[in-house]
């Protein structure tokens, strides 16, 4: 491991050890996530195998042109220009769909199937399209990056990218492909952790002790995550898409499991680098400093580190199940009761899981830097 200006602060000879000890660590880890991937790389994975719809059916893009009243029964007329055509043709569109959000103007796909053109609807609504409006919205996040974090920001935006390409091409095949769940997400965590740590902040002394910190928070949340998972007899089976999945033979428990691992990795990735920037720069102002002096004083960094951070994923959660909550909401029975059923619990679990791995990894990466600080 060499040692880069931003490791400075602990002195040359300090800086010497502390890369020798994390290069007899991180060096290994890091073989072991390429080998982890060589290994378990799908070769024949069903990711992309089904159609998106049945034969002699397809696809076809237009835009809405008219909206007309709803009648007694709740369907309301709708019709639609052909992309490239122009034609003007009638699409069925579902009422929970009219009265939430369709306008005239949006662009939308509608499935066309040819045998149905007898009675008058063929068309019927298939999804919004959003291709233009996404790529804007991506452009923005990457200006405002730019602008703001400049070359540091658009290195993670890139660390972010390959993170996402390791999650669509390889755990997404592979879990699929029903390689074993624990290893294709303990080795696709890895290789998004070195990614998207080394990326947005470079290869130092410093980055390679939050390395270390991310892999030690990751196998307590892995621990966590097993052993509450059992504790609390969740299936992983209880949403639809979860259900969709029983055709392949995949284990949905461990693919719940695999999930909680991986909810708390950006966040960990954030606390990890933050203590260790800390014990640096103490270290910088008192060289002096004993390894205990150093834990301790980054810990009330640290203290308020959790403090604010301790509520992040629970709201991230919340958000994400609030039509899940609202649902639940409605049925009469107690808040315990609510909270322990098994979709609401999975989230619950879920939560608490991320959360405790995030906690934990603050002293241990605060312990790490301390020691490593004075090598």
């Amino acid at each position: 491991m060499r040692t880069r200006p931003g490791d400075d602060s602990l002195g040359p000879g300090v800086a010497r050890r502390a890369a020798a000890w994390q290069a007899a660590i991180v060096i290994p880890l890091a073989l072991a996530t390429l080998l982890g991937l060589i290994v378990l790389w799908p070769s024949d994975s069903p990711a992309g195998s089904v159609p998106i719809t049945a034969e002699s059916v397809s696809l076809e893009t237009g835009t809405i042109v008219h909206i007309g009243k709803t009648d007694e029964v709740g369907a309301t007329e709708v019709r639609m220009s052909l992309t490239g055509s122009g034609t003007d043709v009638p699409v069925h569109v579902p009422a929970e769909i009219v009265a939430n959000g369709l306008d005239v103007g949006d662009r939308i796909e509608a499935m066309f199937t040819p045998a149905a053109v007898g009675t008058g609807t063929p068309y019927i609504f298939w999804d919004f399209e959003r291709d233009v409006e996404l790529w804007l919205l991506i452009g923005l996040y990457i200006l405002v990056v730019a602008l703001v974090a400049r070359g540091k920001g658009l290195a993670a935006v890139a660390g972010l990218a390959i993170s996402l390409a390791v999650v669509v091409l390889f755990m997404l095949p592979a879990l699929l492909a029903g390689e074993s769940p624990f290893l294709v997400v303990i080795v696709g965590a890895g290789a998004m952790m070195f990614a998207s740590i080394y990326l947005a902040h470079g290869i130092s002394i410093r980055t390679t002790t939050a390395i270390l910190g991310t892999a030690g928070g990751l196998l307590v949340t892995a621990t966590l995550a097993v052993t509450a998972a059992d504790w609390t007899n969740l299936t992983g089976t209880l949403s639809d898409s979860a259900l969709s999945l029983s055709g392949y033979g995949i284990q949905l428990d461990q693919i719940l499991i695999c999930g909680m691992i991986l909810a708390g990795l950006g966040a960990l990735n954030d606390v990890t680098i933050t203590q260790v920037s800390t014990v640096w720069e103490l270290r910088a102002a008192n060289p002096t400093a004993t390894v205990t002096q150093l834990y301790r004083q980054a810990m009330v960094v640290g203290r308020d580190h959790i403090a604010s951070t301790i509520y992040t994923l629970a709201f991230a959660y919340v958000g994400t199940a609030l039509p899940l909550l609202m649902a639940a909401a409605i049925i009469d029975r107690t808040f315990l009761d609510t909270l322990s059923t098994g979709d609401i619990a999975e989230e619950i679990v879920r939560t608490l899981v991320a959360s405790i791995g995030l906690v934990l990894a603050i002293p241990l990466t605060t312990g790490i830097a301390a020691r490593l600080a004075r090598a």
